[in-house]
């Protein structure tokens, strides 16, 4: 019986290049969508409550990161395990990972919201909440934080849903939050000025050149505005080889290379920036921590460039001895 589910799955059957085409644009569509939560988010809040509620939301989204890094850690090692085992054809070990899965990401996200519940003063601190801000940003987290095991569990079970060959289920999913969360800012910024919070319910809700760019998000502080513009010239420049680099880590793990697929994924975040930027600042000033992103950027791409292309040199290793 599992021999016969192999045969029929659509990875067994389908050419390659058409299975690429099937789950690499919804998956797109995806990761465009996550990314505008917080761009539409940053956008009304600047309209609508100034540079402040920018600070506040940015303060706070380390949290959401690193929410996102677990939900992920958990949703993509499922699917991983998913498409390995349906390529076995044990349907018994398929179902045993997802139901782990799923209780695995449960039970973080609860824990989650657990400790930034109880730890949310220390935690703004530590990302660098001033006593302006602080406030702000209690309110601010103490309701995203309630939002935090809907997230986990959303975004781990779409990342087991694409594995299981229903990449359309997921996108919509993530499109229908985007709709809400564009439709409820505005509704809650400008007709019921409830200023920053609006993210967060917006956020809640769905879940259950340069100085052009920087005006969308508010503009009524000229320092402000200068820095954002550097920041987008110097801290992105090189951030298109950021897309090889998430290419290569789930390739990487989707091939059963889990310690070089976590290397990749910490190399540009922690191994490179981390260090580049305490270090840089130290000869060049304050846009050292900037020029820090590019040369991560670059060191991410070559590392992800020679570990890929030593794997699929064993690839062919391996097929010309059979």
């Amino acid at each position: 019986m599992d021999r016969e589910a192999q045969s029929k799955s659509v990875f067994a059957t389908e050419p390659v290049g058409r299975l690429i085409v099937r789950f690499a644009i919804p998956c797109v569509i995806s990761l465009v969508v996550n990314a505008l939560y917080n761009i539409v988010d940053q956008i009304f809040v600047g309209w609508g409550v100034g540079y402040l509620g920018n600070g506040v939301t940015n303060v706070v989204f380390p949290i959401t990161i690193i929410t996102l890094a677990l939900a992920v850690l958990i949703g993509d090692g499922g699917a991983a395990y998913l498409s390995l085992k349906l390529g076995e054809g044990d349907m018994a070990s398929v179902k045993k990972g997802v139901g782990n899965s799923a209780v695995m990401v449960t039970i973080a996200g609860v824990a989650m919201l657990v400790i930034t519940l109880v730890f949310m003063d220390p935690i703004l601190t530590l990302f660098g909440a001033t006593d302006l801000l602080r406030p702000f940003a209690l309110e601010y987290g103490y309701v995203i934080a309630i939002g935090l095991p809907f997230t986990m569990i959303s975004t781990a079970l779409n990342a087991i849903i694409r594995a299981d060959g229903s990449p359309k289920y997921a996108m919509v999913s993530m499109l229908l939050g985007a709709v809400i969360n564009t439709v409820f800012d505005p509704i809650f910024i400008f007709v019921f000025e409830m200023g920053v919070r609006v993210a967060v319910i917006a956020f809640l809700i769905f879940q259950l050149a340069p100085m052009s760019v920087v005006s969308l998000f508010g503009s009524e502080e000229g320092l402000y505005n200068e820095f954002a513009v550097m920041c987008f010239r110097i801290f992105l420049l090189l951030c298109p080889l950021n897309g090889f680099q998430t290419v290569a880590a789930i390739y990487l793990q989707a091939v059963g290379k889990p310690v070089k697929s976590a290397i990749v994924t910490l190399a540009r975040q922690i191994v490179f920036l981390v260090p580049v930027a305490v270090l840089l600042p130290r000869w060049i000033g304050v846009t050292g921590v900037l020029w820090a992103g590019p040369v991560a950027d670059s060191l991410a791409f070559i590392l992800a460039v020679i570990f890929v292309g030593y794997e699929i040199r064993q690839l062919k290793s391996l097929h010309a001895a059979e």
